[in-house]
């Protein structure tokens, strides 16, 4: 007889849920509690909610920020574990990569349709943008950009929550033309 050991899911497995999709998407660049993400989620049943933080956290996709004492209970603050996406990358499964890549555009296509449910739309307003470019990179050229490009995000991404601010998703990708 044999006995298979059960294998933890993978990062694309984790992933390919929309409520975990929309439990990371709200942790970029900050640490919220389970109670702050219940706020920022209401449409997240609490247990769901408490279930998915659970999973992403014994997966090491999230990582406790800090823990302190609250009433005989901890109170722990989650932050993006923004080195366990990488743990697995010394080889290139095509497959792996397009799944990956699906459940990024279908975390996309939820963004919108939560934008898309709002009372009033004003896509020019909320900054609402669809861009496509196409540059011309050497190797080198492509390191530069990178470099630059990630300057520039956390310059802005170091900015304080305000009552003048919105919180924006700004997503990327870059493929090769050729």
């Amino acid at each position: 007889m044999v006995v298979q050991v059960p294998q933890p899911p993978s990062l694309v497995d984790l992933l390919h849920h929309p409520v975990r999709w929309r439990i990371l998407q709200t942790l970029i660049n900050r640490a919220l509690t389970t109670a702050e993400l219940a706020e920022l989620l209401p449409d997240v049943p609490a247990t769901t909610l408490y279930r998915h933080v659970s999973t992403l956290a014994k997966a090491d996709v999230l990582r406790v920020a800090e823990a302190r004492q609250v009433r005989g209970t901890v109170e722990r603050r989650y932050e993006l574990n923004t080195g366990a996406a990488d743990a697995d990358n010394d080889t290139v499964d095509p497959d792996r990569l397009r799944t990956m890549f699906t459940v990024f555009v279908a975390g996309l296509a939820g963004d919108l349709d939560r934008y898309l449910e709002r009372p009033r739309l004003d896509p020019a307003r909320d900054g609402v943008a669809f861009r496509q470019n196409a540059i011309w990179l050497s190797d080198d050229e492509l390191v530069e950009f990178a470099a630059e490009f990630q300057e520039l995000l956390d310059r802005f991404a170091a900015n304080e929550s305000t009552s003048d601010r919105t919180r924006r998703i700004l997503s990327t990708i870059m493929i090769p033309d050729q």
